[in-house]
């Protein structure tokens, strides 16, 4: 079983930055893949980032350039660095894993953007 605790959500306005880390129950290097997904009111889950045990990132269109998914390894840990952020990027924001075929996610951080 692996316990995925998210943090750094918050308000913050049009242009701000947040930064939200992932901190896992055990070592990611063991995790085939991580990655943030979020979802707003009404609408359907997304990934918005992810990154693999070898470091290869990935991310939705609408993100690129503005935020940046790394990992710690020695601190079991993945962040999302969000930056220039806007209100469409208001959301609960989930950390989520890949290990084998299983998959595991956190309970979720809100971020909201005010314009």
């Amino acid at each position: 079983q692996v316990q995925l605790v998210e943090s750094g959500g918050g308000l913050v306005q049009a242009g701000g930055s947040l930064r939200l880390s992932c901190a896992a129950s055990l070592s990611i290097g063991s995790l085939n893949i991580m990655g943030w997904y979020r979802q707003a009111p009404g609408k359907q889950r997304e990934l918005v980032a992810s990154i693999t045990s070898g470091g290869s990132t990935n991310y939705k269109d609408s993100v690129k350039g503005r935020f940046t998914i790394s990992r710690d390894n020695a601190k079991n840990t993945v962040y999302l660095e969000m930056n220039s952020l806007k209100p469409e990027d208001t959301a609960v924001y989930y950390c989520a894993a890949k290990r084998l075929i299983t998959d595991y996610w956190g309970q979720g951080t809100q971020v909201t953007v005010s314009s």
